[in-house]
């Protein structure tokens, strides 16, 4: 036989005295790049996010804009869903709500 019986019967003694301690010391790693990740990547774009919805949430007649697609223009109407902007007078586009970018300071455009 290639495993003595000595070893044999202490092998399982050995396996359940430091068992636990191996398992948790090699889930350690795993378990501080979780927390790693969280704080470097996922808290932050849940606080972006969540500025973005409040942004978008506090647009008014009036406030000047910039869409994702690089539209700067004012709001001319609001509803639930779409942002009418008004680029020039009398030329009037429709974009989504998600689609606003910023929020310029008031007298931006002239």
């Amino acid at each position: 036989m290639f495993i003595s019986s000595a070893f044999a019967q202490t092998a399982p003694a050995a396996a359940a005295s430091g068992g636990m301690t191996s398992t948790l010391t090699s889930m350690l790693p795993l378990v501080l790049m979780f927390v790693v990740l969280y704080f470097l990547m996922i808290r932050p774009q849940m606080k972006r996010q969540k500025e973005h919805r409040s942004m978008i949430d506090a647009l008014a007649k009036g406030d000047e804009i910039v869409s994702s697609g690089g539209l700067v223009g004012r709001v001319a109407g609001l509803n639930e869903q779409f942002v009418q902007l008004e680029l020039a007078e009398g030329v009037v586009v429709q974009l989504q709500r998600s689609a606003v970018v910023q929020v310029l300071p008031k007298g931006t455009l002239k």
